[in-house]
């Protein structure tokens, strides 16, 4: 009965554990962002992304929302260009799990009774990654990657690309 009280309690330490998205990034330490004020979508790379056009526009959108908010601006004549490319992979758990009762079958104390099973999940996780070039070199200059699990429910969908977009861009430009 005491175990109820503590289902909750795991299955909020699961989502919570299962929501969260890891994030990196590096940049060309010469480079100075603060020359950089207009940014575009590099089309060509853009178009290679192998997801739904739906999810690239949810991805766009958020990306031109984050860098609005960072005060840059969309330019045809831009001082950056924006890149986005992404990998999936199938993550499969396996927990193993063990009960053992020190009461055994029959009368008195047994120490070998028990069972042991495993638990296996499967999930999908998976990478974001936005490049940002100098568009006058057509060089990388900064690469950020957001890691975690993806949704394949659509109203969750909008949601979790937001958060690994404002996730990923929140160190860019760097600050030095």
């Amino acid at each position: 009965m005491k175990i109820l009280k503590f289902l909750p309690l795991a299955a909020l330490v699961f989502i919570t554990g299962c929501s969260s998205v890891q994030v990196a990034s590096d940049y060309d330490s010469k480079t100075d962002f603060n020359n950089y004020k207009t940014y575009a979508f590099f089309k060509e790379g853009i178009d290679k992304t192998e997801i739904s056009d739906l999810d690239k526009k949810r991805i766009l959108n958020a990306i031109d929302a984050e860098l609005t908010k960072k005060g840059m601006v969309k330019s045809a004549n831009p001082d950056i260009l924006i890149n986005i490319f992404t990998k999936a992979q199938q993550r499969v758990d396996i927990t193993q799990n063990s009960y053992y009762s020190p009461w055994g079958y029959g009368w008195g104390w047994n120490p070998y009774w028990g069972s042991t099973y495993n638990t296996v999940s499967t999930s999908v996780e998976g990478n974001l990654y936005i490049d940002v070039l100098d568009a006058k070199r057509k060089e990388l200059v900064w690469q950020g990657v957001g890691t975690g699990y993806i949704t394949k429910n659509r109203e969750k969908k909008e949601a979790r690309i937001n958060e690994f977009v404002t996730k990923v861009l929140k160190d860019f430009p760097p600050k030095r």
